[in-house]
């Protein structure tokens, strides 16, 4: 069961976090129970959004395609997926075909700095076709084989350098080095690539800004290199807090009322970080909707019984997860 459930946070955390890179909010729940539903798992009632839907769909796509060759037709079932509910774009499900050159830039109005350019369209398909040809022959069955980071890190760099598509392209790179991981571990890797690099937003910009102009991209590797070390890191992170949660809750579960199990419930969905400041008589009141006596009576006996522990005093007064009980 701990095993299901890792799979499932890291899916979930990755499909937001991915997002939250491009300046996209999800909402958790909505993420999991799609993700929980494409795997057959019994899911609630919750309504996500066609955009939500899709990137779940393609996370779990990308789980279970590690088998499969990476392929024109896998980039565009992905590029679908992520642009479920989309009426913005031009080219879905295809690579760009507009004759505007595609650039990053920043700036004001009328005189804008481009800090790259993409090839144009017309030479997008040539350009995918090398860069599908190299990362088929640099696999573990290829000759020669690069190591899984390393082959990682510049697919990911040498797919957004071509910029093949409308929108999307950095999640679909990121989506494409979790592949090769995967491929290189024979496994899916579940690994908080996205996480990471979200955390360290900046440096990854950074980074990817540095080495998008020529051939020299070490640079770049060693930055990816230290990205997939802490993201590994973070995942064994998650191993250790869900077997920790697990503990916990079977060694208070008969004690706890139903306000009590909600509000453990609640604070596991936070993760290893758990609130943001610890948990307040204020929080408490608004996940369970109780008086304030009762919740003050409530998260007494959860210090009480070693589910939880506090900081402070009066209005100071902060709860966390108790994992040491």
């Amino acid at each position: 069961m701990d095993e299901v459930e890792l799979k499932f946070e890291l899916l979930t955390d990755e499909a937001l976090k991915t997002s939250e890179i491009e300046g996209e909010f999800f909402n958790r729940e909505s993420i999991q129970s799609s993700i929980r539903k494409q795997f057959g798992l019994q899911e609630d009632l919750r309504r996500p959004s066609p955009a939500e839907y899709g990137i779940s769909e393609m996370m779990v796509s990308l789980y279970r395609s590690i088998e499969e060759p990476l392929s024109h037709e896998m980039i565009f079932k992905w590029h679908s997926m992520l642009c479920n509910g989309r009426r913005d774009l031009e080219d879905i499900g295809a690579y760009r075909s507009s004759s505007e050159p595609m650039q990053v830039v920043s700036g004001p109005l009328g005189r804008p700095v481009v800090h790259f350019e993409a090839p144009p369209s017309d030479a997008v398909k040539t350009e995918m076709d090398g860069f599908l040809n190299w990362f088929a022959s640099t696999s573990s069955k290829g000759q020669p084989s690069l190591h899984p980071i390393i082959r990682a890190g510049i697919a990911h760099l040498y797919f957004v350098s071509i910029h093949p598509l409308e929108d999307g392209n950095g999640r679909i790179g990121r989506a494409i080095a979790e592949k090769a991981l995967s491929e290189g571990l024979g496994r899916p890797s579940l690994i908080a690539l996205s996480h990471t690099i979200e955390k360290y937003k900046k440096r990854y910009y950074e980074a990817l800004a540095q080495n998008n102009q020529n051939l020299e991209i070490t640079g770049w590797l060693e930055y990816f290199a230290e990205t997939v070390l802490l993201a590994q890191k973070r995942s064994l992170a998650l191993v250790d807090f869900i077997i920790s949660k697990s503990k916990l809750f079977q060694r208070v579960q008969e004690k706890l009322n139903s306000r009590q199990v909600n509000l453990l419930n609640r604070m596991f969905k936070e993760g290893p970080e758990g609130f943001s400041g610890g948990l307040s008589v204020k929080n408490y009141i608004s996940i369970t909707s109780a008086s304030r006596a009762t919740a003050t009576r409530d998260l007494q006996e959860l210090v009480e019984m070693g589910a939880l522990y506090k900081t402070g005093e009066l209005k100071g007064t902060k709860y966390y997860l108790n994992f040491e009980g």
